[in-house]
């Protein structure tokens, strides 16, 4: 006996218990469809088509309470809700993942955004680590014509070391301190 032999019965029969177990779903239906002219009329019974609609779209097929708008679905073939039903899943679902990408790119957005803040800060963070190296060398200098000052030195570069201490007005030591202590943090 071969599978041609078999009644159109078994063969419906053996359709709807596939898609009832969810071994058979919607495209492997329309596969089967193609395959023979008997498989296409089998594939369009309406029991079937239901059975897939009430599997896939379970919170979407619940029958209306308006006898018109039960009497439109009844005359309105299971495929063809199922092909508009899985069209709209289709657009939901595509709608989902813009969603979905956006999000992910208004992330990305928010952290360019903050990296470039960072970059920002980073940059002034380096300008006054920069002032305080000069501000360092400039006390260094001070400090070393303080130095010198006590000890003999010609007048000339005598001079020019107590300008140099006169022009400071912090105290030396205490801020070399301070800008070294900085530098290391």
């Amino acid at each position: 006996m071969s599978a041609s032999d078999l009644p159109d019965e078994l063969w419906a029969r053996v359709l709807e218990l596939g898609a009832a177990s969810s071994a058979l779903g919607f495209r492997d239906l329309c596969c089967l469809a193609i395959t023979s002219r008997r498989l296409h009329r089998l594939s369009l019974h309406s029991s079937l088509w239901s059975v897939l609609l009430s599997r896939d779209f379970p919170s979407q097929s619940q029958p209306s309470s308006s006898s018109s708008s039960s009497q439109q679905q009844q005359q309105v073939h299971p495929k063809s809700q199922y092909k508009t039903k899985f069209e709209r899943h289709k657009v939901r679902m595509a709608e989902a993942r813009r969603r979905v990408v956006f999000e992910a790119e208004a992330r990305v957005l928010a952290c360019r955004r903050r990296l470039a803040e960072l970059e920002e800060s980073m940059r002034a963070e380096g300008d006054r680590m920069k002032a305080a190296a000069q501000e360092l060398d400039n006390l260094e200098r001070v400090r070393r014509a303080s130095v010198a000052l006590n000890v003999w030195q010609p007048q000339v570069v005598r001079g020019r070391q107590k300008q140099l201490v006169q022009q400071c007005t912090v105290h030396v030591d205490s801020r070399l301190s301070d800008l070294n202590m900085e530098l290391k943090v």
